[in-house]
């Protein structure tokens, strides 16, 4: 993969999946900016790429719409362009629908969906005066499979689906694509991050998520997918990419095993 000429854009990149991604990248040339809210984590991760020289970083809180505008034509002016947008930035959730306060489920949607999609908009037209441009957004294999304890997390990787599939028609013409990853279980902190109940961090790691992929695996596969400018692509184990097959062609299989299945 020559990327050396690539300028791509990674929110949520302070940590996780976000920063493996930058690593990846770093290694193959890409020109690199990193978004999220932790600048202090943010140089950490800067300068743990080996062309650090070439990573520029830019804080960035995705729910803080007003500031939106200026962030994205503060990241254009960095390197001149953009080529591709990482939609990385997200929260978790681990708690039951009927315990789990409404302003909880508001935060998580505030942060995977409208951020996500606030970001998206105001950059659609640098990539439609270049007539190019790559947008990819990080779901989950829960976006496709609702599970216990991720009500709300589930139903918010579901919209941004339903909205990326109907950007990626609306844009063909323009020489936009558009790139959804589907991560099953990966080793970060997610379900520590994850909100509670109540809306605290959760605090802990689920044996599952400490048992999944590692990040710098999923990245490898993540960049090779948005090379080859993949439309949809489920990245996990086994057990995980073949709950997405029996959901599409044995959906009531599929509820009973979700009924029975550890998911934390």
């Amino acid at each position: 993969m020559n990327l050396k000429d690539k300028i791509i854009w990674i929110t949520g990149a302070s940590s996780g999946i976000g920063a493996a991604l930058a690593r990846g990248y770093s290694e193959l040339g890409a020109q690199l900016i990193l978004s999220a809210r932790n600048s202090e984590a943010l140089e950490k991760v800067s300068l743990s790429c080996l062309h650090s020289d070439k990573v520029k970083t830019l804080p960035l809180d995705i729910t803080n719409t007003t500031d939106i505008k200026e962030k994205v034509e503060l990241a254009i002016n960095m390197f001149g362009r953009i080529d591709v947008l990482i939609n990385n930035a997200g929260i978790s959730q681990r708690s039951l629908v009927s315990d789990t306060l409404l302003e909880v489920d508001r935060r998580i949607f505030e942060v995977n969906y409208f951020g996500t999609i606030a970001l998206t908009k105001a950059l659609i037209p640098h990539f439609k005066m270049k007539k190019n441009g790559h947008l990819v957004v990080i779901s989950s294999v829960v976006g496709k499979i609702g599970t216990p304890l991720r009500s709300s997390y589930s139903a918010s990787k579901h919209a941004l689906h339903g909205f990326f599939d109907s950007l990626r028609a609306e844009c063909y013409d323009d020489g936009l694509d558009v790139t959804i990853i589907c991560p099953g279980f990966v080793n970060t902190d997610v379900s520590i991050n994850a909100l509670t109940a109540k809306g605290e961090k959760q605090g802990t790691k689920d044996k599952a998520t400490a048992n999944g992929l590692s990040p710098e695996f999923f990245a490898k596969k993540a960049i090779k997918a948005i090379y080859r400018r993949k439309q949809e692509v489920v990245i996990g184990g086994f057990l995980e990419v073949l709950a997405v097959y029996v959901k599409r062609f044995f959906p009531l299989l599929l509820s009973r095993m979700v009924r029975k299945v550890d998911v934390t």
